[in-house]
């Protein structure tokens, strides 16, 4: 299969959209409607429902479905569309298939939840879900500093769909060992640290980035994607030193406050509530003001 098409939209900014939940907490949908038409019309072009910003690990499995639908029905064919999915290995085939029944393109694959993880039983994972979904284009989302090219390279060399690696170890230098290893033109190799590790992996390899940044300010993160484009490094940098506050914040504490963070920007802006399923929580109030205060100044 001609995956060209697949490829192109990865390298770009891969937008993991958040989950809303009304009142009750149940998801809201409408509201994750309007969030989404919200990043397709601020420019995005390539969208990931039930990635760890849109919490993944915090949703039903029925709850994803619906994320993974409503995706499909308000995306159309304006976005490329890459579908989280994980947990163990009938569960993931299971939401594969099923993004692939209602039209999706692509599935990114999450980093394997499991005390014991080896080499091959990495590439046995995801050699899994892949063959079970040959149409598909496959991107494993890559968190454990142990995992080496070469087995990447394996997975690739028995999955062709498996097209893209969304790299989210926090270390360039690795970065660009593995890629190097795995090889760096067989796969689409996509920055999953987001903005503030952007530049430096697009020097060594990178030609995407994910972002959850992108629901506050869509226009900040495809300015710092243009100036990584052209080359322009220290453009890029403006735009590194204008939201590195908020994404410390994010960082911060292991990323324990990852996603409220995002929320709270979005119940700032008016977009949707701030509530967030545990074991993640809401900010405290001190917090809450410097999050408004911070994205006063963007261009929204």
């Amino acid at each position: 299969m001609d995956h060209s098409p697949l490829r192109a939209a990865l390298a770009d900014v891969v937008a993991i959209p958040v989950t809303p939940y009304d009142a009750e907490g149940a998801v809201e949908q409408d509201t994750y409607r309007a969030l989404l038409r919200r990043l397709l019309d601020g420019g995005v072009r390539a969208v990931t429902p039930n990635g760890n910003t849109g919490e993944f690990y915090a949703l039903t499995l029925a709850e994803r479905r619906v994320v993974t639908e409503l995706t499909m029905e308000e995306t159309g064919d304006r976005a490329a569309v890459l579908v989280g999915v994980g947990h163990d290995v009938a569960t993931a085939v299971e939401a594969a298939r099923h993004a692939r029944e209602v039209g999706a393109g692509m599935v990114m694959v999450h980093q394997p939840v499991h005390p014991y993880v080896s080499q091959d039983g990495w590439v046995d994972y995801h050699r899994a879900i892949a063959e079970a979904v040959p149409e598909l284009g496959v991107v494993p989302y890559l968190r454990n500093p142990l995992i080496e090219g070469s087995a990447i390279a394996r997975l690739g060399e028995a999955c062709p769909n498996v097209i893209g690696v969304k790299y989210a170890v926090p270390d360039a230098a690795r970065f660009a060992a593995v890629a190097r290893d795995a090889g760096l033109d067989r796969f689409v190799w996509v920055a999953g640290l987001a903005e503030l590790y952007a530049p430096s992996y697009w020097a060594v390899g990178a030609t995407g980035f994910t972002s959850g940044l992108v629901n506050v300010a869509p226009k900040v993160s495809l300015d710092m994607l243009g100036a990584l484009r052209a080359g322009d490094y220290a453009g890029a940098m403006k735009v590194w030193e204008q939201i590195r506050p908020f994404e410390d914040l994010r960082a911060a504490h292991q990323s324990a406050n990852n996603v409220s963070v995002v929320k709270e920007a979005l119940a700032a802006l008016g977009l949707c509530r701030r509530d967030i399923r545990p074991p993640s929580s809401a900010l405290p109030e001190p917090q809450r003001a410097e999050v408004a205060a911070l994205v006063q100044g963007w261009a929204i």
